[in-house]
């Protein structure tokens, strides 16, 4: 898919109901709906509601633009209000679908105990935050350590130059930071793999002089206009913008999508959609749910994203409810 592609969903998604992009879909009588399970195409409508990990946002939109080209009926809207904040509309019964680059928190789960949402976590993808610069900055070092992070990005850091990163091998240069804002699922894997825990149990919260957004896109901008800025986010935004960025090796391994799936890259990670059960009691959710998952290996490998294991997918379609 490209950028500009990408990016055009996105903001469509939010914008609007997903069912108006798809006009070709609408009262056509010769499609045969190949590839939607769960119902009958034509009889399919209603309003689906997703919010949360703008990282997940361009599968789920994409998977949402496919399924609506088929379902007429059925209006999909994605927004990005980051894992956090996709999570407090979830629980409160606000949206059907939440999107998280993050395993949901035991205060997340309360609150949909207390809100009375029930619900399936559903692996869709997998994920490497990948950390980057500009594609023609030279800091002398194409590697980064976990160590490394760790103190440029510490609560305390006050490295504001490549040369003051210990360790060495980095040249003189202006170190200008940006990242995902706190309710960002990217945020809270970073700090809990970068930065660890407080003597409390807590995790440590980063520095806070970095530009800062729950949309990895405004990151990427702001990496790109930095004369020698150091980003993190998803590695389907990296995929996305080789032509302005470079990632760093971390621990001497790149990112890439068999490292990431493999789980020899330190920043691996899952990606889910969480959906209410009471919302797969609805024919159109249910069918655009197993759509997604029937056909996530070929919409994350569209999307530049690194397919889920088949094993994975196998065990969330098998949460679905019977069709």
């Amino acid at each position: 898919m490209a950028r500009g592609r990408r990016i055009a969903l996105i903001a469509a998604s939010a914008a609007l109901a997903l069912g108006s992009l798809a006009v070709a879909g609408c009262g056509d009588d010769d499609d045969e709906g190949s590839g939607t399970s769960g119902g009958d195409a034509a009889s399919l409508s209603g309003d689906i509601l997703v919010d949360g990990s703008s990282t997940v946002a361009p599968l789920s939109s994409a998977a949402a633009e496919a399924f609506a080209a088929e379902n007429g009926g059925v209006n999909i809207t994605v927004g990005t209000s980051g894992t956090g904040g996709g999570f407090e509309r979830f629980c409160a019964g606000e949206t059907d679908i939440s999107n998280a680059s993050r395993a949901i928190k035991d205060d997340e789960v309360a609150a949909c105990e207390t809100g009375g949402v029930a619900y399936q976590e559903l692996r869709v993808a997998s994920d490497g935050i990948t950390i980057v610069t500009g594609k023609d900055v030279d800091v002398g070092s194409d590697n980064i350590t976990m160590e490394q992070l760790k103190a440029v990005w510490s609560p305390d850091s006050t490295i504001k130059n490549w040369a003051d990163i210990p360790g060495g091998g980095f040249t003189s240069a202006p170190l200008a930071l940006a990242g995902p804002g706190s309710q960002s699922g990217t945020y809270d894997f970073f700090n809990e793999e970068v930065l660890g825990e407080d003597a409390a149990g807590e995790v440590i919260t980063p520095r806070q002089d970095y530009t800062a957004s729950e949309d990895d896109n405004v990151v990427v901008r702001a990496v790109q206009s930095a004369e020698a800025g150091m980003g993190y986010f998803g590695f389907s935004y990296y995929e996305e913008n080789l032509d302005t960025l470079k990632a760093f090796t971390l621990n001497g391994v790149e990112p890439t999508a068999e490292s990431i799936t493999a789980g020899d890259y330190a920043l691996s990670r899952p990606l889910f959609i969480y959906v209410k059960d009471d919302a797969l009691t609805r024919p159109e959710v249910a069918a655009y749910v197993r759509y997604y998952l029937e056909n996530a290996v070929q919409l994350a490998q569209d999307a530049d994203f690194v397919p889920a294991p088949q094993e994975s997918l196998d065990e969330a379609l098998a949460k679905l409810p019977a069709e």
